[in-house]
């Protein structure tokens, strides 16, 4: 039983064709189904049907976050744990969406939908037999895997709780500021420094979303691919103090923030959480500036 990972990301577009564009030839992911309204995107060396679906609407933002689990049985027991935790669920209907099974559905104190699922159709990433490193005719920065969120609210303590306490998820690193006050929080349930993190700002909000890469020379193949197609970057290519992480910041058509993230640290279950505090905080979010825009800090979707 368990979360196993980040398995997808639902976020609001205000022009659904100019993002098609945008996740397919920018970012790279693959197109494997459209619906009216969504397209629905996989990374190249996922085997899900999907991790990133984009829905057009009227303003921007996290429609919903979905994390797999491990055993269909375990959505019965999550279901009965987050309602005894005192928080109500919803069960979301088999393909409510292309290639999806069943889910529950909650929203997180700091007013995010988090959906908890296992079952989806599985379409693989065709290198199962005597495989090359990676397949041809890739586009883009073509990043591998979907990797993870930073989500803003109130109350960070709250979130923190129950993903701790109900799903289980480790903290790798956290920020305290005035002495006592838990101001952001980095949680796992892999093997990467975070799955998600939490920082406080308005309810609701997505900060980013974030795609993994491989190594520094990725992440400086995305900053060439971001400046030929003339995207916003917000900041980077640059180190996070915080996870160690190798990153850039940009924006999507939608003004959504994206992130490609390479590296960090390989954190175990009895990790002990790293702190961070207002002194040392700039460099904890940028290590060789040591300094945080306001733009960084104060734009939310």
């Amino acid at each position: 039983m368990g979360v196993m990972r980040l398995g997808r990301v639902e976020a609001r577009v205000l022009d659904l064709e100019k993002s098609i564009d945008y996740y397919s030839n920018v970012i790279g992911l693959q197109l494997v189904a459209r619906e009216p309204g969504k397209a629905y995107f996989k990374a190249w060396d996922e085997e899900d049907h999907h991790s990133l679906i984009i829905t057009e609407a009227d303003y921007p933002g996290l429609e919903h976050m979905g994390f797999k689990v491990r055993y269909q049985e375990d959505l019965d027991t999550f279901e009965k744990a987050i309602e005894q935790y005192g928080i109500r669920v919803n069960r979301v209907s088999n393909r409510h969406r292309i290639g999806e099974g069943e889910a529950i559905r909650f929203t997180l104190p700091t007013g995010q939908v988090m959906e908890l699922y296992h079952e989806i159709e599985r379409i693989g990433n065709g290198l199962k037999l005597n495989p090359d490193p990676k397949p041809e005719n890739l586009k883009g920065i073509a990043p591998p895997y979907l990797d993870h969120l930073l989500i803003a609210g109130e109350d960070v303590p709250a979130t923190t709780d129950l993903l701790m306490k109900v799903m289980d998820f480790h903290m790798s690193e956290r920020v305290i500021l005035h002495g006592d006050e838990l101001f952001a929080v980095w949680l796992f349930r892999t093997n990467t420094p975070h799955d998600i993190a939490i920082i406080k700002g308005p309810n609701g909000k997505l900060h980013h979303f974030a795609f993994g890469l491989s190594s520094w020379e990725d992440v400086l193949h995305a900053a060439d691919c971001l400046a030929k197609n003339e995207v916003v970057l917000d900041e980077g290519p640059t180190r996070h103090g915080i996870t160690r992480g190798l990153t850039i910041y940009f924006f999507d058509p939608s003004g959504n923030r994206n992130e490609v993230f390479s590296g960090g640290y390989i954190p175990g279950e009895d990790f002990t959480p790293v702190t961070w505090t207002e002194e040392r905080l700039p460099r904890g979010i940028f290590y060789h500036k040591g300094e945080i825009t306001e733009r960084f800090t104060g734009v939310f979707t």
